[in-house]
């Protein structure tokens, strides 16, 4: 029986309908970059200094300018977990506010007026973005089961008026409880729906396309990343902002009409005439003829059975099992070196908006390098050569040098950008049909657990030695390498349907033959 990726080769593996669809679903992809990053521009805190009454009555006594007030008082943790200031032995509970040398723009205030976020308040800006990552983890499992139980196009569609309702309410919230309230709806469904969109497009075009829009979907993200900063410049009030960036989840809505159900997804469920019927309109829109011998469809070895999916079956069987576990390990390590080298080293520079710029323009060339390597060499090794890299400039970072500082830096945020990649594009090879939604969901669910482990590890490691999270970012980068090349390599292979040949794709193939497919028209003569 033929297979989809043999159905493609002939109606268009990527053709006009796969280009549409792609285009809209990178449209999505760009939209995930204010919930993943957001927080840079909607909690952003301007310069301040916690005021001390005590502080201010001793600065008027002795004369003291302001930096000589801020150079012989600090700060420090007091009873109750409320901020002080030492000042010369005394302790004086303090308040905050703004230093204004300067008159001060409208531009540097965002999140800070309304909620007073600073000071004995400032942890409420770290559990603004745990909440997110919180959302992301519990989604990334439920929505991940629910896709592949009940169909991707579902569950886009459910993801997307989630995320927009939430998101429009979220820049109308009155106080900062409906704020974390709305932000926890918005992780639970965002990263889900961003990884929804990628198992479908991956799964609507052919074999030797699957690879380059796998990873140009995850370039639209960093498009994103370049849009955000122009939005955030021009429009520096958070309100605003978080409206602006909400607002495109309202006309993805219009994808009802316009994305069809994964033809795979429908196939491993055993609903062949709706299967049948998105081939015929792929088959359409290419401009293309379905041979009448590629007109009846079934799975491979399961085609009697619906395929229900199960969190079991992502350890039940030995090789996925392996899979399974290197790939959550994966997932860890990019979340925690991707946004810990960023917290550890910072921005150079005084421009916040064109250091951010700069450092998005670096995950273009990472994409290059992908695209220019996976064929040529495969999976495996790019994918562990840029775990090593990201681990060993880890280390090898050098104080002295700005220069070489950056250099390495940027070598290191480039070999983490293609292992983020390229575990995205590996992770949905690995898995059959019936639960690829779910595995990927599930091993992606430890980038979150990354993600709101990360900022204590950088700090608290930090207070202990400098160089402390450098280290351990160096070692798991490096085991993460090592493990990869456990992996089986998927150049070239088609997406498993099944169990068994995901179980098997260690093992050397027999060359397939190949069949061609040919439309035979019958003409009915009459019998003389």
């Amino acid at each position: 029986m033929p297979t989809v990726d043999d159905i493609l080769e002939h109606i268009g593996e990527f053709n006009f309908f796969q280009k549409q669809t792609f285009f809209l679903l990178a449209l999505l992809s760009a939209a995930f970059t204010p919930i993943y990053v957001g927080i840079v521009f909607l909690a952003f805190t301007p310069d301040h200094r916690c005021l001390s009454p005590g502080v201010a009555e001793l600065s008027r006594r002795c004369g003291w300018s302001l930096a000589e007030e801020l150079n012989y008082t600090a700060p420090g943790p007091g009873a109750a977990g409320e901020a002080e200031c030492r000042t010369q032995g005394r302790r004086e509970p303090i308040h905050w506010l703004f230093l204004r040398e300067k008159p001060l723009k409208a531009r540097n205030i965002r999140g800070v007026p309304w909620f007073n976020l600073v000071c004995a308040s400032s942890w409420m800006l770290d559990l603004f973005q745990s909440a997110v990552n919180v959302g992301f983890f519990i989604g990334s499992v439920g929505i991940g089961y629910i896709a592949d139980r009940f169909g991707r196009k579902l569950c886009l569609l459910v993801t997307i008026l989630i995320n927009a309702a939430s998101g429009l309410l979220l820049a109308v919230s009155p106080n900062y409880t409906w704020v974390l309230i709305f932000r926890l709806i918005q992780g639970l469904v965002s990263k889900a729906g961003w990884l929804i969109g990628y198992i479908l497009i991956t799964e609507f075009v052919g074999l030797s396309y699957r690879r380059t829009v796998g990873i140009v979907y995850q370039v639209a993200f960093t498009v994103g990343l370049l849009a955000l900063v122009g939005v955030a410049y021009v429009l520096p009030h958070w309100r605003w902002l978080q409206l602006t960036v909400s607002l495109p989840n309202v006309f993805f809505l219009l994808y009802y009409w316009c994305i069809p159900e994964s033809p795979r997804w429908l196939i491993s469920q055993n609903k062949n005439a709706k299967a049948m019927r998105i081939i015929k309109h792929i088959a359409k829109k290419n401009g293309k003829s379905l041979p009448t011998s590629l007109q009846s469809l079934r799975p491979d070895e399961e085609a009697d059975e619906k395929l229900n999916p199960s969190f079991l079956d992502l350890v039940r069987t030995p090789q996925i099992r392996k899979h399974t576990l290197i790939l959550m390990y994966n997932w860890f390590t990019s979340s925690v070196l991707y946004q810990g080298l960023i917290m550890h080293m910072g921005l150079a520079g005084s421009n916040f908006y064109l250091d951010f710029f700069y450092s998005a323009l670096v995950e273009f060339p990472a994409a290059l390098l992908i695209i220019l390597t996976i064929d040529r060499l495969g999976r495996r090794y790019p994918w562990a050569a840029s775990n090593m890299v990201a681990g060993v400039a880890s280390v090898f970072i050098p104080n002295d040098l700005q220069w070489l500082r950056v250099t390495v830096a940027c070598l290191g945020r480039m070999g983490i950008t293609m292992a983020y990649e390229m575990v995205c594009l590996v992770n949905a090879e690995l898995y059959p049909t019936f639960i690829r939604n779910l595995g990927v969901l599930v091993c992606s669910s430890m980038c979150d657990i990354g993600g709101i482990i990360t900022p204590f590890l950088v700090y608290r490691l930090t207070d202990v030695w400098h160089e402390l999270p450098l280290l351990v970012f160096a070692v798991i980068g490096l085991v993460a390498g090592v493990l990869v090349l456990l992996l089986p390599e998927t150049k070239g292979k088609a997406l498993p349907e099944t169990i068994d040949e995901a179980e098997n794709m260690q093992r050397p193939r027999k060359n397939k033959e190949k069949v061609i497919y040919l439309q035979v028209k019958k003409v009915d003569n009459p019998l003389n």
